[in-house]
């Protein structure tokens, strides 16, 4: 998360005990005679504390954005998540992907209080509204067809893709009238993944990651945040990812036309609907039952209507209209 996500940031103190490592480490990074003046927390964030730092010197003021892993389980893996992503952001620069500039990261911990990466901050706000959310989707599209075409190295390339689910780890909501389709869906993923072309994933690409700028026929993306989980794989991964996170937000009409869009954008999926049928489900089933925690950043963010009762509707329409198209 690198930009204005928030649109009601929390104030902390810039002498919080709990980041004063961290915070020298900051400090001693920049040029010289600036210093952190201020600091806000930003919302909207769900696997890392996210803070804004505004800077001041005698270059003047300028914000920068500071990630760090503090959840026992993400701090876990934080060396991982951190170093891919401070690969990430050095491949992009150059690119025609909006993506922040990496200033220093301490995946480990070594002088911050927590694991930590500092970027830019990039200019926009997150926008999961009703209002517009159609061109915000064609807007999507035409951004993930763009991420897919990143080039790399064999030296460059990220880490094969990471199934987020499995037929042992998927649990049925236990309020529900159509186990039945539930069922289906954990069938669908009980066998080998089919073949795909590989390309470059953002891996969690998705409303939340995206930072929009402007409005009405000006509307535009102006950055992709948290590139932690970046990695190789099927485009329709991608798609099915960011499809999902649409019917969760707008319902399962959102989430369906996704796939379209991006292909109108110049995106290629797989021809086989069963093997798109695979990806798409093995990506909404990672949100059973679990969907209202993973929306709780989006509650942060103004939409409380999205209720543990409602997820889980839509996303049971959802599966059963991926199976009146594909299945």
């Amino acid at each position: 998360m690198t930009g204005d996500r928030d649109k009601d940031p929390i104030e902390v103190g810039i002498d919080d005990q709990s980041w004063g490592a961290t915070r020298t480490w900051v400090e001693k990074g920049l040029p010289e005679g600036d210093r952190v003046e201020h600091v806000e927390r930003l919302r909207g964030g769900w696997t890392s504390e996210m803070r804004r730092l505004h800077i001041t010197g005698p270059r003047g003021e300028r914000s920068l954005v500071l990630r760090s892993f503090v959840k026992p389980f993400f701090r876990q893996h934080a060396e991982g998540l951190l170093t891919r992503e401070a690969d990430i952001l050095t491949l992009l620069r150059g690119t025609d992907v909006s993506a922040a500039t990496l200033h220093a990261v301490d995946a480990t911990a070594q002088h911050c209080d927590h694991p930590s990466l500092l970027m830019s901050l990039l200019p926009g706000s997150v926008r999961l509204d009703e209002d517009g959310a159609e061109r915000r989707a064609d807007l999507l599209a035409r951004q993930l067809v763009l991420i897919h075409q990143v080039q790399v190295t064999e030296r460059t390339r990220p880490r094969s893709y990471q199934a987020w689910t499995s037929p042992e780890r998927v649990r049925i909501p236990e309020v529900t009238h159509r186990p039945e389709l539930w069922h289906r869906a954990v069938d669908v993923i009980r066998r080998d993944p089919p073949d795909y072309r590989a390309c470059f994933l953002h891996r969690d690409f998705h409303p939340g990651n995206v930072l929009f700028a402007e409005d009405g026929d000006d509307l535009r993306i102006s950055g992709i945040v948290d590139w932690v989980e970046t990695s190789w794989g099927p485009a329709d991964l991608d798609v099915a990812h960011c499809s999902t996170a649409l019917t969760l937000l707008h319902g399962a009409s959102a989430g369906m036309l996704f796939a379209d869009r991006y292909v109108a954008a110049g995106g290629r999926l797989t021809a086989d609907p069963a093997a798109h049928l695979y990806w798409r489900i093995l990506d909404a089933l990672a949100f059973a039952p679990d969907a209202e925690k993973v929306a709780g950043p989006w509650h942060e963010l103004g939409r409380i209507d999205l209720t543990s009762t409602l997820l889980t509707s839509r996303l049971e329409d959802y599966l059963q209209e991926l199976f009146n198209r594909y299945g």
